[in-house]
C-alpha cells in the first residue's frame, strides 16, 4: 500500500509540474509494481518439482535424496527459498534449507541424506517455498510440493544356522517316507526300470556298465512355515515394551530372512495392526515422522496373513508388513493362535515369536501340536527359570527357545554344534 501511495503521489506531481522526466518516474514505478505482483506467483506455478530417491532401505542404510527443481517458463525466477521436512528418526544433522535463482528454463538438484536407524513408515517432506519480488513490495508467495514416504524394513540379524532339532519339518528335510526325491540330494544310481523318466538316466554310468542306469536322490518332505508374531500389547512387559516389540519384530525378520535364503517357504501372520490396512493411511507421527495407527476400534482389523511362499520377492512382502506394524490391545495369544492356524495345511511349522512361555503360552503351542503342526516356542523376554518351560514344552510335544538379545540366537548354532558332535 506504500508503493500506491507513492505512486499517487508522484503522479499528481507529474500533472502539476508537467515535467516529463517525473511522468517517467511514474511509468516506471507502475510497469515495476505491475511486474512485482504478476512474477512471483507465476514462478511458483511454472515450477516444477521432484524428489528422488530409493523409497524402500534396509535398516541401517543411509539413503540419497536429490530434490530437483526445474523452472518450465522463459522468465527467470529472482529467488526461491524452500525447506524440506525431514522426520527425526532419519535426519542426519542440519536442517534442509536451500535458496536458489533460476533463469528461464533452468533446471538445480540439491541433495541430502537420511538414516534408516528404525523400523518404520515415514513421511519425507512436505517442501515448502517461498518466493517474491526483488524488492520486496509485496508479501511473499508461498507454495509446497506434496509429501513421499520411506519404508525401513527391521534389523535383520543372519542366522547361517538355527539349531533346531533335526526331528522338526523345519522346511525340507531328509524323511525316510518316500513322498518325493529331491533333486539336490543325489544318493546314488539304480537299475533302469520301466517308467523312469528318461531324463533321470545316468549316461555316463550306462555307458562304463554297459546296462541302463537312473540316477537316485534322497527323499525328502518339503513343509512351510509360518511365524506367527505376537503383538498384543498386555502381554508384553510394561516396563520394557517398546524395546522388546521391536526385539520381536527383528527375530520374526531374521527367521523370515533364513528361511528364504534356505529357498523355503515362509509366511507371516501377526496380531498387531497395520496402519495401512484397507488402503486407510494412518497419522503420521509429528514428532517422529513415523507413521502411527491414528485410532483403533473396539474390535480392530487385524491385518490378512501373508501365505507361505518362497523366494526374495516374497520376502520383500513380508519385511514391508513387518516394517509398518504396530502393536495395539488386540487379541490375546491363547485365543488368537488357534484361529490364525485354521488356514494353513497340516503338518505347516509354526514358529511363535511370543513374549514368554507361561502356562497358557504352552498350552496353546500343545494345541497347534494336537492339530497336527510343529509349532516352536520363540520367547523373547528374558526368563531365570526358562529351563522349566523347556522342560514343560518336551512334555507337551513341542519345543522352546529364549531369544532374549541378540547373542541367544548365536546359542542355536553353538546347540547344534554340540549335537552334531554327540552323534558324530
Amino acid at each position: 500500500m506504500d508503493f500506491t501511495f507513492l505512486i499517487i503521489i508522484l503522479l499528481a506531481v507529474a500533472f502539476l509540474l508537467r515535467v516529463d522526466f517525473i511522468f517517467y518516474i511514474v511509468y516506471v514505478c507502475v510497469g515495476l509494481y505491475a511486474w512485482s505482483r504478476w512474477m512471483p506467483a507465476r514462478g511458483l506455478r511454472h515450477l516444477k518439482v521432484r524428489r528422488d530417491y530409493a523409497d524402500h532401505a534396509f535398516w541401517g542404510e543411509t539413503v540419497s535424496v536429490t530434490i530437483r527443481l526445474q523452472n518450465l517458463s522463459r522468465l527467470p525466477l529472482p529467488w526461491l527459498t524452500f525447506s524440506e521436512s525431514v522426520a527425526t528418526e532419519l535426519t542426519m544433522g542440519g536442517k534442509v534449507n536451500q535458496a536458489v535463482s533460476l533463469r528461464g528454463r533452468e533446471s538445480a538438484g540439491f541433495d541430502y541424506a537420511v538414516k534408516a536407524r528404525r523400523r518404520g513408515y515415514y513421511r519425507l517432506g512436505p517442501l515448502r517455498m517461498t518466493s517474491g519480488d526483488l524488492f520486496g513490495l509485496f508479501e511473499p508467495q508461498h507454495g509446497h510440493f506434496p509429501t513421499d514416504t520411506l519404508t525401513v524394513y527391521p534389523r535383520i540379524t543372519p542366522l547361517t544356522q538355527l539349531g533346531l532339532p533335526s526331528r522338526l519339518p523345519f522346511g525340507t528335510l531328509a524323511s525316510r517316507q518316500r513322498l518325493f526325491e529331491d533333486p539336490s540330494r543325489p544318493a546314488g544310481v539304480r537299475d533302469y526300470r520301466s517308467g523312469d523318466s528318461l531324463r533321470q538316466i545316468n549316461w555316463k554310468a550306462s555307458a562304463h556298465t554297459r546296462h541302463l542306469l537312473v540316477k537316485t536322490y534322497q527323499p525328502a518332505i518339503s513343509l512351510e512355515t509360518a511365524v506367527f508374531l505376537n503383538l498384543h500389547s498386555d502381554e508384553y512387559d510394561p516396563n520394557d515394551r517398546l524395546n522388546r516389540i521391536e526385539w520381536a519384530i527383528e527375530v520374526a525378520a531374521s527367521l523370515a530372512a533364513h528361511l528364504i535364503d534356505r529357498r523355503q517357504a515362509v509366511g507371516l501372520i501377526a496380531n498387531g495392526l497395520d496402519p495401512l490396512q484397507n488402503g486407510d493411511v494412518g497419522a503420521f507421527d509429528e514428532e517422529s515422522g513415523r507413521l502411527i495407527q491414528s485410532a483403533v476400534a473396539e474390535q480392530p482389523t487385524l491385518p490378512a496373513p501373508i501365505p507361505p511362499r518362497p523366494g526374495r520377492a516374497h520376502l520383500m512382502k513380508i519385511l514391508e508388513r513387518l516394517a509398518r506394524l504396530e502393536t495395539a490391545v488386540t487379541q490375546p495369544f491363547n485365543q488368537w493362535a488357534m484361529t490364525a492356524s485354521l488356514p494353513l495345511s497340516w503338518g505347516v511349522t509354526i514358529l511363535a515369536v511370543t513374549p514368554r512361555g507361561d502356562e497358557v503360552t504352552c498350552q496353546t503351542m500343545h494345541r497347534l501340536a494336537r492339530a497336527g503342526f510343529n509349532p516352536v516356542l520363540i520367547a523373547i523376554e528374558p526368563s531365570y527359570n526358562f529351563g522349566e518351560v523347556r522342560e514343560r514344552a518336551r512334555r507337551l510335544g513341542f519345543a522352546a527357545y529364549n531369544v532374549s538379545q541378540r547373542s541367544g540366537l548365536e546359542q542355536w548354532q553353538t546347540a547344534r554344534g554340540r549335537r552334531q558332535a554327540a552323534h558324530g
